[in-house]
């Protein structure tokens, strides 16, 4: 633990500008980032009475070992600043909204020539609408279901769509009047993006202006004595009304707005968003996150609107944000509305409602936001009790000087000897840290078995932590040229290996773990001991992990370290082990898979390596691929009618022959 004397800057060196600061640890990684109206003011107020600081903002000052600065002119370059630094360096200590899982969305693809709806989550792709979030994808079909009726836009995926036109019928739903069926020229390209351009004017709200205009429709069909179509209208404006009823009018006006709210306490701050479109709540979302110092809410609420605007893009940012406070400074708030209005492209109204629909809906989001802390909370409470017990009972079983905050685990797959790769996973505080998870694709420079490969991977993962180690302490003599180092595996690192001093940017294999697992016992556990000495690491603990009997081997000892089964430490090191094994099963087959498409399509003359990835990237599959036929495969660009024919007959070869158990009906390969 630090002492925060150690780095407090002298007295009168802190301006009195508006700024932005940050903090950094040991190894120069910024751990939290600030923004002041007065430096001086902000900054000093961190090296005050210890005992009088908010927890986290003690655990943060006891971390840190160095704090800087830089002074800006306008409270709009602050926050652009301040976010950009955020969103660079990811530090441990900001406030950082995350939600469990990516929301889904209804988009409709009008970048192609015969748009499709689908839910799609992840990011945002150039030429998509969306329409959302929703809470489940299961929402999101029944109205499209219901949608389709009135609205028979194609659904089908681009394999669907292809074999369908291959051979001329259309799929289910061109059958049953869901799709109309574009595919076999039911209707033209113009005359399904009419379809198109109506489906997403209902979404966006004109839903009045479109029933009127069936009803109308209806009339005139029953005047005329079609009472067919009349019947049919009538069932297509029932369907509408139904996928209507989902999405209660809150707002009489139409509008366009997010509502936003949220519920802290001391520690931890609930944040819960309603999207509005139209005046119809479309989505609801929500977010946990810790605090990491005591702040109004209208900061927190500011923090929360640069990140999720921010990160989504400036398309989602609504014409109205409705918020249940703004922050204290009123520079301030005029600054955050410029900063999303340049987002935007266009001006934000950001306003806190009085009275009225606006603040009945802003006081419900607000009851889901406190129930949402209140659940999280009792959840966590439990969760993170165990954590912390986990952490000690590993300490204590293996006899460490500090429970072991960062674990890296590594593990070895193969298929006989070929395309051996090797994995490593990270927990942070008990807590999986995908972002630091590498692969391996280990040489074999010293032999096939696993003892060889972790061996291998060891050595290439602290060989590179070692030499940039002491390039950082100015050794002229090892350089990241000299060795193994001069020649980096893109595999398993795109970047450099060190921390950059003047930005403290986050580097690959640049963090010191607390413990190492290895998968296996005394052999594996020995190899790693042995490949972390020769890279110049030989204080970090390792240990190996045993699946037989669960048993914990330490380098160069007779007997395993055997914790008690219902020991919480125990379960920890095995959810480590599990998940480095799943990681490295999941390379394993990627590599396999594309080993085996690999050979497939070799020897296919004029078929090189281009060619070969632009005919998997249009099918999609080596699957889909065989099931293409000639003509098919010549549409690809570059491909022309021979070249397909000799592409479809060396797959049709390759095709394992099928045989029938008459007994048991089971088909077999072979």
């Amino acid at each position: 633990m630090a002492d925060p004397s150690t780095y407090r800057p002298a007295p009168g060196s802190i301006p009195v500008e508006p700024g932005v600061y940050r903090f950094s640890d040991g190894d120069g990684r910024v751990i939290y980032v600030g923004k002041a109206k007065s430096l001086r003011s902000r900054v000093s107020s961190y090296f005050q009475d210890l005992s009088a600081l908010h927890p986290r903002t003690l655990a943060m000052v006891t971390t840190a070992a160095k704090v800087e600065w830089t002074v800006v002119r306008t409270e709009v370059e602050a926050l652009q600043l301040e976010y950009s630094w955020i969103k660079e360096y990811d530090p441990r200590f900001n406030v950082r909204y995350r939600d469990d899982k990516s929301y889904p969305y209804l988009a409709i693809t009008l970048n192609e020539e015969y748009p499709r709806a689908l839910v799609m989550r992840g990011a945002k792709k150039r030429g998509v609408r969306y329409f959302g979030p929703y809470a489940h994808a299961w929402a999101i079909r029944e109205t499209l279901d219901q949608l389709l009726r009135v609205f028979p836009i194609r659904s089908c995926s681009k394999g669907v769509f292809n074999r369908s036109r291959q051979i001329g019928r259309p799929c289910l739903l061109g059958y049953i009047g869901k799709c109309s069926a574009p595919c076999v020229s039911r209707v033209s390209a113009e005359e399904h993006r009419e379809i198109v351009e109506d489906l997403v004017a209902f979404l966006e709200g004109k839903t009045a202006t479109y029933i009127k205009r069936l009803e109308r429709e209806m009339k005139a069909a029953s005047a005329e004595l079609d009472f067919e179509r009349a019947a049919r209208l009538r069932d297509d404006i029932a369907a509408l009304e139904r996928a209507m009823e989902a999405n209660a009018v809150v707002l009489g006006d139409g509008t366009d707005a997010d509502v936003v709210a949220l519920a802290d306490d001391p520690l931890e701050v609930a944040v819960q968003i309603f999207y509005v479109r139209g005046g119809r709540v479309r989505g609801q979302r929500g977010w946990v996150a810790d605090k990491a110092e005591d702040v109004p809410a209208g900061e927190l609420l500011e923090r929360f609107l640069l990140q999720l605007y921010g990160e989504a893009g400036g398309e989602t940012v609504p014409r109205e944000i409705i918020v249940p406070e703004l922050p204290e400074d009123a520079d301030e708030a005029d600054a955050l509305r410029e900063l999303l209005a340049e987002l935007r492209g266009g001006k934000v109204d950001l306003r806190v409602p009085q009275r009225g629909d606006k603040r009945a809906l802003l006081e419900t989001v607000s009851r889901n936001a406190a129930q949402t802390l209140k659940l999280h909370k009792t959840k966590r409470a439990s969760d993170l009790t165990t954590r912390s017990r986990a952490l000690e009972e590993v300490q204590e079983a293996l006899e460490l000087d500090e429970p072991p905050l960062r674990i890296e685990c590594y593990d070895i797959s193969n298929l006989a000897g070929t395309e051996v790769v090797g994995s490593m996973v990270v927990f942070e505080d008990g807590l999986p840290r995908k972002s630091e998870y590498r692969k391996f694709g280990v040489r074999g420079t010293e032999g096939i078995d696993d003892v060889a490969s972790i061996r291998e991977v060891l050595r290439r993962r602290f060989r590179r932590q070692h030499v940039a180690a002491v390039n950082d302490a100015g050794d002229p003599g090892v350089s990241v040229e000299d060795g193994e180092i001069s020649e980096p595996d893109a595999r398993e690192n795109r970047g450099p290996s060190r921390i950059d001093p003047e930005t403290g940017r986050p580097q690959r294999f640049a963090y010191t773990p607390g413990l190492v697992i290895v998968d296996g016992g005394q052999p594996q556990v020995n190899a790693a001991r042995q490949a972390m000495d020769e890279s110049g690491v030989p204080d970090i603990p390792v240990v190996g992990l045993a699946k037989r009997l669960e048993e914990v081997w330490l380098p160069d000892t007779e007997d395993p370290v055997i914790m008690p089964r219902t020991s919480e430490g125990l379960y920890l090191l095995q959810r480590v082990r599990d998940e480095a094994h799943r990681f490295a099963i999941t390379y394993h087959r990627q590599r396999r898979s594309k080993s085996m498409t690999d050979s497939l399509l070799d020897g296919i003359p004029g078929l090189g390596p281009a060619r070969r990835k632009t005919l998997l990237a249009h099918f999609g599959s080596l699957k889909k691929l065989r099931a293409a036929g000639p003509e098919e495969i010549s549409q690809v660009k570059g491909i022309g009618p021979a070249l397909a024919e000799n592409i479809a007959h060396a797959l049709a070869r390759s095709q394992p022959a099928r045989s029938v158990n008459t007994a048991t009906g089971e088909i077999s390969e072979g």
